[in-house]
Parts: structure tokens; C-alpha cells; sequence
């Protein structure tokens, strides 16, 4: 993951603990829609950055899997994640769909701790909604060691972060937190951070 820059050299004194044989996947999933600008994805880029560093720090090998999505989701490379952009709307459960397919074709032999970070700008098709719960609920986090949601907007939030709070209260490994500024990107993630940690520590 080269794009890692001055801003998270911070992070480099966290003390590094290898564990022999472990191995844990990143997926990165992020709105590439035509509400996200680049500003917008700049900020997440910072926080995935943020965990794959913890990651690389607690695991001995790391995975990490990108899926963009508009109305549809599709797995690429590092550049295409990052830097494209399209029209339209907006279908978020067919990031998790295609999250959930990826899992159990690579990663579902019990030996890899799984991740994911999910960025977006809340924007969904309100139906879509509450389909994304129960892919969470049902699939994806009995799979997941840690998930975590940011939304990064200044609006209110809309139908997606309401069903994401529901999944929050009931699921300990799942946890959803709103960024408005750069400023807000390293305490947010020092607050994931602190519980991540803890259960890596207890299930690597």
C-alpha cells in the first residue's frame, strides 16, 4: 500500500508484535459515485491507511482487497480505487454482496482474520438500506474479526447510517463513527483503534 504519506508517520512508534503464521484481509470498500469528490475519498484514503498500518503491525501477512461501487461493485487495484470516479447513483449492498462472494472464494478456510473499512458519504437508495443490515448482520460480520463504517459528510444523516447504528448496538465488532474534517480522522480512528487492538490481541 504505497500511498502512505507523511501524516501517518505518527503511527510508526506503536510497537510492533509479528504473531507466526497469522494472516489477516483488508477490505476496503468506498462510494465511488458521483457524490464523492476527490476531497471526500482523500479523507478515507487516510483512514484506511490508519488500519492497514495497525494491521501490518499485528499480523505477520496482510491481504488487501479493494471494491468501489456506485449502483454496481467491482474489485480493482489500488489506482482505480482511489482515483476514479463515476455518474449516478448509489446501490451500497452490492459492495457487501461482492465482499461476501470474495470471502468465501479466498478467505473463508478459517485461517485469515478478516477486516473491512467502508467509507462513504451516506448517500444509498433508501430500500437499499436496510438490505445492507442484514448482509452485515447475516453474513459478513459473523465472518468479520472488526468492521468499521465512517461517514464522511457535513449533512444529516440519512438511511443508511440509522441502519448501521442498529447493527452497531447489537454487534461488538462492528462500529460506525461521522467525519466532517481531516481533523477528525486521526481521533476517530484512535478510538477504533484502542477496541481493534484489544481483540486482535485475543483472537490472532
Amino acid at each position: 500500500m504505497p500511498f502512505i504519506d507523511t501524516f501517518d508517520l505518527r503511527f510508526k512508534n506503536y510497537d510492533k508484535r509479528p504473531l507466526p503464521s497469522s494472516k489477516a484481509v483488508m477490505f476496503c470498500l468506498m462510494d465511488v459515485s458521483g457524490s464523492m469528490d476527490q476531497a471526500t475519498k482523500d479523507m478515507a484514503k487516510r483512514f484506511y491507511v490508519l488500519l492497514y498500518l495497525f494491521l501490518t503491525r499485528t499480523y505477520e501477512n496482510v491481504d488487501v482487497v479493494y471494491i468501489r461501487h456506485h449502483t454496481q461493485a467491482k474489485e480493482v487495484d489500488e489506482q482505480e480505487f482511489f482515483y476514479s470516479q463515476e455518474t449516478g447513483g448509489t446501490i451500497v449492498s452490492s459492495a457487501l454482496k461482492l465482499m461476501d462472494d470474495v470471502v468465501r472464494e479466498r478467505y473463508s478456510d478459517g485461517n485469515w482474520n478478516i477486516y473491512a473499512a467502508q467509507a462513504s458519504d451516506g448517500d444509498n437508495w433508501a430500500d437499499d438500506s436496510p438490505q445492507c443490515r442484514d448482509l452485515l448482520t447475516a453474513k459478513l460480520l459473523p465472518a468479520a474479526r472488526y468492521y468499521a463504517y465512517i461517514e464522511i459528510t457535513e449533512r444529516q444523516h440519512q438511511s443508511l447510517w440509522r441502519e448501521y447504528e442498529k447493527v452497531a448496538a447489537t454487534h461488538d465488532n462492528f462500529v460506525c463513527k461521522h467525519i466532517q474534517t481531516q481533523a477528525d480522522i486521526y481521533p476517530v480512528f484512535r478510538e477504533l483503534f484502542k477496541r481493534s487492538e484489544k481483540d486482535a490481541q485475543q483472537g490472532a
